[in-house]
């Protein structure tokens, strides 16, 4: 469940302690400095030579936790060994309000220029009081990116962030890949507004993002610069979604991140003789409405080949559009498996009268 080394061998040791804990599928190593925290994404079979090269002449003491039991190894500064278990009820929570700064992937104590302009950290590197909540919020989007891209095998990523606006999260996923990451980036923004294209070239000439460019463009037709890796698509209103969703299996995009928005088209088709209770009432029908777009979309990603996963981004309270449609490529989908994928699709389409505009899209193209 969770494994800390601690107490350094010499007082000069870059690392004062490592944290390890399960993320996801693998696991996630958070290395303390005195100010700062870093991080490596690793599988499950990588755990034992990870922690054997941590603690090798560095440190003195893991304590690691399972569901029943801690377990304690003791290094004398002679080398004698001392190995201890003892019943717990769980491992120790490490978010807590003196130290829960630690667990993110973005930590205070970096000064993090967006952070900064955005009001959310100090220009000390600490987190505003009252921005606490969007600060979580940030870190979340990242933590689903980093999630994804343990898989991703090059040095060098291409990124579309489509509808940009004043790309807030744009700018944090630069520096997240550039200085956590340490990946060579080519990233570009693109949106309808000429005034915030501008405030957002100035900022990145600003920062020092030298790949990172934002562009006036429509996503319908967009024409890409570079081969994609990874597209990200955040509020996009209704059918723009569709298109940059669209783009993006056209470019064969390795991964997909997109926060849909105003699900109008299918609100305005949807209609049924026997589920009509779902269409009946006002708030239903626009709720039932944003999901079964939101599910569409992800059937049609998994029939051209995306591992794609539906997650709660943001909480109630703060807005009702909170769904993430987070698509990987994955190397090989059974024909048995599409079909079934797609039929699920064309039978909501028949029994609620609908024509979403991605299923017309990939429908047209011969992709589904």
């Amino acid at each position: 469940m969770k494994i800390i080394i601690s107490k350094p061998m010499a007082k000069d040791c870059q690392y004062k302690k490592i944290v390890v804990e399960k993320k996801g599928d693998g696991y996630q190593a958070a290395k303390y400095t005195e100010k700062q925290v870093f991080h490596d994404n690793f599988g499950v079979e990588d755990l034992q030579g990870y922690l054997m090269e941590a603690i090798h002449d560095t440190f003195l003491q893991v304590n690691a936790w399972d569901e029943t039991k801690e377990y304690s190894l003791l290094i004398s500064k002679k080398g004698a060994v001392t190995l201890r278990a003892k019943a717990s009820k769980e491992a120790p929570d490490t978010v807590t309000e003196h130290n829960r700064k630690k667990n993110y992937i973005l930590d205070e104590g970096q000064v993090i220029p967006p952070l900064v302009d955005m009001g959310i950290f100090t220009g000390e590197g600490k987190v505003v009081k009252s921005m606490y909540d969007k600060f979580r919020q940030i870190n979340r989007f990242i933590e689903m990116i980093d999630d994804a891209i343990r898989e991703y095998k090059g040095e060098e990523i291409h990124i579309i962030d489509f509808g940009c606006g004043k790309s807030y999260l744009t700018f944090i996923m630069y520096y997240y890949f550039t200085e956590i990451r340490h990946m060579k980036v080519q990233m570009l923004g693109l949106d309808l507004k000429k005034d915030v294209i501008e405030k957002c070239n100035r900022a990145a000439e600003k920062y020092g993002y030298d790949n990172l460019r934002f562009e006036l463009g429509d996503i319908n037709g967009f024409q890409t610069p570079f081969d994609v890796d990874m597209v990200v698509t955040l509020h996009a209103c209704d059918t723009a979604t569709d298109f940059a969703l669209y783009n993006a299996i056209t470019w064969n995009a390795k991964m997909i991140f997109s926060v849909p928005c105003c699900q109008h088209e299918v609100n305005k088709q949807i209609q049924s003789e026997d589920y009509s209770l779902l269409t009946r009432y006002g708030i239903i029908k626009e709720r039932f409405s944003a999901l079964t777009t939101d599910a569409i979309r992800a059937n049609l990603l998994e029939c051209c080949g995306y591992k794609t996963q539906l997650l709660e981004f943001i909480d109630f309270e703060h807005t009702p559009k909170n769904i993430l449609i987070r698509a990987v490529r994955r190397p090989v989908l059974p024909s048995s498996a599409k079909k079934k994928y797609l039929a699920e699709v064309e039978n909501m389409c028949r029994e609620f009268h609908l024509e979403p505009t991605l299923y017309t899209l990939l429908r047209n193209d011969c992709k589904v």
